[in-house]
């Protein structure tokens, strides 16, 4: 198909998603109310695990201020409804949930609970493990340490049903997401790739090294051929511009079962194509729903940048000319919530 033809099939398919696939009928949608509230989830040896959780309620909501964002949610409300599905969310290097309030928020006026860490050591403040192997580990492990926490100790845990997990997850975060569901990198080809592919945008940003050892919590770097942490409780995952998909070759997702939904911006200019997305796309054993975004960049998944924080980082909030992407998110929760909502249906539905 001409590049021309596939970009023009791509939009249309947007546009059809942000106009034409309500996933509640223009009822549902008026009564649709947010609640949010952060939790610390103990980890020990290391610091607490600082969250963010998005689900239905019945209080109403009003604009509230979170980090550089404004999110209309009701702050601390009681949950509403039962046997809820949950969905975890993982940030990128540095990034933290807030980051990600309106798909958050959207999957939340879907009908799911939804719970975002910031990984400790790899998040905005605390960025003493970010890059490092040691850090890449504990992901995966920081991740199920709070679908525990959500299914067992969250107060309202009674809510929710743990045979409908999903994920999503977000440039290292799609890395965590992978191997959480089962995939089994190999971090010592991370080194080997750089030094085949030196043109690799990724690798000029520095390659993965050792923790510090002063690192505050963090455990030593584990032996190259440790298991990984997964969980086959997570039925369905979504990855946005994944990265480090070729750590995964040439067997590392040969395990996955769960249903995949892929997300590649066409543009993205520090996880080139063909080494990342691309590779997730040919490892994965079963096709996934691929999504290709012509004009995105790396950072057009993170939230519309408000006006403030655009001028102190244009590097993540400046787009291409073209590039609309406060409408592209529009259509990207929606397409988010259909497929979470599709793949994580009640048994006999």
């Amino acid at each position: 198909m001409p590049r021309r033809m596939k970009r023009c099939r791509v939009a249309a398919m947007l546009a059809v998603l942000a106009l034409c696939l309500p996933l509640l009928s223009p009822a549902r949608q008026a009564a649709a109310q947010i609640g949010f509230a952060v939790a610390e989830v103990p980890d020990p040896p290391g610091p607490a695990l600082r969250i963010g959780l998005w689900y239905p309620t019945e209080a109403m909501a009003a604009p509230t201020r979170l980090g550089p964002y404004t999110q209309r949610v009701a702050p601390g409300a009681p949950p509403r409804g039962r046997d809820l599905p949950l969905v975890l969310i993982s940030h990128g290097a540095g990034g933290s949930f807030a980051g990600h309030h309106g798909l958050g928020a959207a999957l939340a006026e879907a009908g799911f609970v939804v719970a975002a860490p910031n990984h400790a050591g790899d998040t905005t403040g605390d960025t003493v493990r970010a890059g490092t192997l040691a850090g890449l580990r504990d992901r995966p492990r920081q991740l199920l340490r709070v679908l525990d926490w959500m299914l067992r100790e969250w107060p309202e845990a009674a809510r929710l049903d743990g045979g409908r997990v999903g994920a999503f997850g977000y440039s290292a975060g799609g890395f965590t997401v992978l191997a959480a569901a089962g995939g089994e990198p190999d971090l010592r080809r991370l080194a080997v790739h750089c030094a085949l592919q030196p043109a690799d945008p990724s690798c000029r940003l520095g390659r993965p090294k050792a923790a510090p050892v002063a690192a505050p919590g963090a455990a030593a770097d584990a032996a190259p051929d440790a298991p990984w942490p997964r969980d086959d409780r997570i039925r369905a995952i979504v990855v946005a511009a994944p990265a480090l998909g070729h750590a995964f070759a040439p067997r590392g997702l040969a395990g996955l079962r769960q249903a995949v939904q892929l997300w590649r911006p066409e543009a993205d200019e520090l996880l080139a194509h063909p080494w990342h997305a691309e590779m997730v796309r040919r490892l994965l054993p079963a096709p996934p729903e691929l999504h290709e975004v012509p004009v995105a960049g790396h950072y057009a998944f993170l939230e519309p940048c408000p006006a403030g924080m655009a001028a102190a980082v244009p590097e993540i909030c400046l787009d291409a000319p073209g590039f609309d992407r406060p409408g592209f998110h529009a259509a990207f929760n929606r397409a988010v919530a259909a497929f979470l909502a599709a793949r994580l249906a009640p048994a006999g539905r």
